[in-house]
């Protein structure tokens, strides 16, 4: 499987998935139902994003993903 895994089209999905998160419109719910909504799209869009974001390698039969979680400032 790791020979035929292709992780730069598994990060795009991730960078799709972050995309759909932000164009998905808000359901017709209020107060903490809407609350809790929207605090779960923020973390679907972080996590998606985050893995969109990812250098991914296959080393050793393993998917390792680096995520640069320095400040933009502070990367090399």
């Amino acid at each position: 499987m790791a020979d035929s895994f292709d992780v730069d089209a598994m990060t795009a999905r991730f960078r799709e998935r972050a995309h759909a998160v932000k164009q998905r419109p808000l359901p017709p719910v209020a107060g903490d139902e809407r609350a809790n909504f929207v605090r779960q799209a923020q973390t679907d869009f972080r996590d998606f994003a985050m893995l969109g974001d990812a250098a991914g390698t296959i080393e050793d039969g393993f998917l390792v993903l680096r995520v640069d979680l320095r400040p933009p400032d502070q990367r090399g």
